[in-house]
């Protein structure tokens, strides 16, 4: 795919859009194989198959939104390499969001229905942090990071023993997670006022308790 930069107004539109509508469709394509395609597939009982889709739809939810950031960021980005590498962790992302999909899917669940009201918000806010420039934009990503792998730590020690197939993808987004949010803070993030951080914090409780059920 061309460069955003490189294209005109109107099809630069059109691509955001057709990505916005996939995202929020659940229709995403791993480059990467799925972590958990060798993980044993252990039973569930009602219980333990109904929390593990729980913790898993909140995950597809952190993944639309994080797609929606990275997406913001980048358009609005005003240092090439910031938009490259955003537009890199981005793909990655895309991998976490198919990942969470299919083991949804496999879990006899769905995706939340507030996909679209995710999106939207998580790209006006990606949106503002690019326009207060390009360091504080890196270190809203490090400090999203930072939450989302506390986050994900969480949910290693919820999950059900016995779903490898659950903890595999958890533990390779986790990794992945960490790993964006070093190259941020390696390219000059700069730290996030602690009003916001309680913001992101307060604002994510809401998204991830209600994601849960729905």
């Amino acid at each position: 795919m061309p460069s955003q930069r490189s294209l005109n107004p109107l099809d630069s539109l059109i691509v955001n859009v057709d990505k916005a509508l996939r995202v929020i469709g659940g229709v995403a394509t791993s480059s990467r194989p799925n972590p958990a395609a060798h993980a044993a597939d252990a039973a569930l009982d009602e219980r333990e198959q109904r929390h593990s889709a729980g913790l898993m739809r909140v995950n597809h939810v952190g993944e639309v939104c994080a797609q929606a950031l990275y997406d913001s960021q980048a358009r609005f980005a005003k240092n090439p390499q910031m938009r490259q590498q955003f537009e890199q962790a981005g793909r990655e992302e895309e991998d976490h969001l198919a990942w969470t999909a299919q083991r949804l899917s496999e879990l006899g669940s769905q995706p939340s229905l507030l996909n679209p009201l995710w999106y939207a918000g998580a790209y006006t806010i990606g949106a503002v942090a690019a326009h207060l420039g390009d360091a504080r934009s890196l270190g809203f990503v490090v400090e999203t990071e930072r939450q989302v792998e506390a986050h994900l730590n969480s949910h290693l020690d919820q999950l059900p023993v016995q779903d490898s197939k659950s903890r595999a993808i958890v533990e390779q987004m986790r990794a992945d997670e960490i790993a964006h949010g070093a190259a941020a803070q390696a390219m000059g993030a700069a730290e996030t006022p602690l009003a916001v951080r309680a913001g992101m914090t307060a604002m994510a409780k809401v998204m991830t308790t209600t994601a849960y059920y729905i």
